[in-house]
């Protein structure tokens, strides 16, 4: 190891590398900004500027753009409530409330310390920990990630308020509802379409969640007559960007925690930074309880610093299976796979052996190019919060058109932009009658997976239950989930008496 990290260092350490890993991170910030592209999009729109680049070069960009652009989501999240990828949905929760009371720039600072952290925890495991955590994630089957998506699900009651459990639990099945539009994965048989082939493919992530927290926030203001007075966004100042001493203890923790966590979901092929978000926050509500001040949902630091963290480095973390195994971690790995592939490479147990300078200098360069993020976007952040003074007659067309641009971009199809309507009006009526949406969120992110894994299982032990506590993993998930489901009620029993 001490061998390949010096090559590594010799390698990214260039002056053509080093603009590489700047040039990514700059542009995986900017394009994560910007709501509805994310990682996928910015990594995707890099590889033509790749082929005539060398393939250690060609990654460094890719990998930069990557953990740049879950880097740079977080702040339309915190400004405007639009969320500017998948895995920055749930920093909305919290951040932008956080912006309602006039603390933009310190959720915008503790997400870039979060995402920081998270970035350079989860290079140190890919640095020290990739071969052992490759095997690890090997030995999980079917059986184990379906309990882990039961068990997320399970913890379901703490995305929702209080007295809002069965409502919580209600709009997490609606989310699964969702996810089984399209086509059967197992059958291959198209289902819940309607007769309409634009939905053979299903519903995205990216349109759900822009169309119940984007476009409904739009809606919602202006039903609520919130244009031109008494909701207005306090401006915020550079002194709000300082961290206390308390802030940094308040953190601490939540940081320690869930750099391991997000790293580790990373790491399973399929998981992503996405799950790692919603999973997170809801262990970090838990372990919070009652006595959070203020509450999770009303501008809780916590509930900014935890998810920021655990997406990036669960996007660090989905490298150590496409580096080690070929096995894309991510829907974005698994583009950079390609583009590996088309420069000549193939990624397994055989890259570091044959081509450790590829191997070794991503790494190397996750250290630099996350240190470069924290220098270039801290500085940023008195600017990024002057978007708060923009009039809201003003911010939300605008908003309305990276809502309706973003949806369109990336299929190209009108009748997305329609369902994302459809849905968005909805989420408006589900707001009014005070019903969680995050739940339906993180159903719909782990129903298709559930599904799928549930499938396979059935086969694999033809069509028996008994997967659920033959495999230790799996055992210890299931106890965990009945736990989940029974907390509400003992916490109900234990208050009463």
């Amino acid at each position: 190891m001490f061998d390949g990290l010096l090559i590594g260092i010799e390698t990214a350490f260039t002056p053509f590398n080093m603009l590489m890993v700047m040039l990514g991170c700059c542009t995986g910030t900017f394009i994560g900004m910007l709501p509805g592209l994310g990682p996928a999009t910015a990594v995707a729109l890099m590889i033509p500027m790749t082929y005539s680049l060398d393939p250690a070069a060609a990654l460094i960009l890719m990998a930069g753009v990557y953990y740049g652009a879950a880097f740079g989501g977080s702040t339309s999240s915190i400004l405007i409530n639009t969320p500017g990828c998948s895995s920055s949905v749930v920093t909305t929760f919290d951040g932008f409330p956080m912006a309602q009371q006039g603390k933009a720039g310190k959720a915008l600072a503790i997400a870039a310390w979060a995402s920081f952290v998270g970035g350079i925890v989860g290079a140190v495991g890919l640095l020290v920990a990739s071969p052992l955590l490759a095997e690890l994630a090997l030995t999980f089957q079917s059986p184990d990630y379906f309990a882990m998506m039961v068990m997320g699900l399970a913890a379901v009651t703490s995305l929702s308020g209080e007295g809002q459990v069965l409502r919580g639990y209600a709009m997490a099945v609606v989310g699964m509802m969702l996810a089984t539009v399209g086509t059967d994965g197992i059958s291959g048989l198209p289902r819940l379409t309607f007769g309409f082939l634009e939905l053979v493919d299903g519903l995205s992530f990216l349109l759900i969640a822009m169309a119940t927290y984007a476009l409904a926030e739009v809606v919602l203001v202006i039903l609520q007559d919130r244009m031109n007075h008494g909701d207005q966004i306090r401006s915020t100042s550079t002194r709000d960007l300082h961290l206390s001493g308390q802030d940094v203890r308040d953190i601490a923790a939540p940081l320690a925690r869930h750099s391991m966590i997000g790293f580790f979901i990373g790491v399973l092929p399929g998981a992503g930074a996405t799950v790692a978000s919603f999973l997170s926050y809801s262990l970090e509500k838990k372990l919070a309880g009652r006595s959070a001040v203020p509450a999770f949902g009303e501008g809780n630091p916590r509930g900014v610093a935890a998810p920021e963290c655990a997406n990036n480095a669960a996007s660090t973390g989905s490298f150590v299976p496409l580096l080690t195994l070929g096995i894309p971690g991510s829907g974005t790995t698994a583009i950079m796979l390609g583009a590996l592939i088309a420069h000549g490479l193939q990624p397994g147990p055989r890259l570091y052996v044959d081509h450790p300078e590829v191997f070794w200098s991503v790494i190397v360069s996750m250290f630099l190019g996350n240190l470069m993020l924290l220098v270039i976007n801290l500085p940023m952040i008195p600017w990024l919060a002057r978007l708060l003074r923009v009039p809201q007659p003003i911010l939300m067309p605008i908003v309305l058109l990276f809502c309706l641009l973003g949806v369109y971009l990336v299929s190209f199809d009108p009748t997305d932009v329609s369902v994302m309507v459809i849905i968005a009006l909805i989420a408006v009526g589900l707001r009014i009658l005070d019903f969680p949406l995050a739940p339906l969120l993180l159903g719909f992110i782990l129903g298709g997976f559930l599904e799928d894994n549930l499938q396979r299982s059935l086969i694999l032990y033809d069509g028996g239950w008994q997967f659920l506590w033959e495999r230790p993993a799996t055992l210890v998930m299931s106890i965990a989930t009945v736990a989940f489901l029974g907390w509400p009620v003992l916490s109900r029993i234990h208050l009463r008496r």
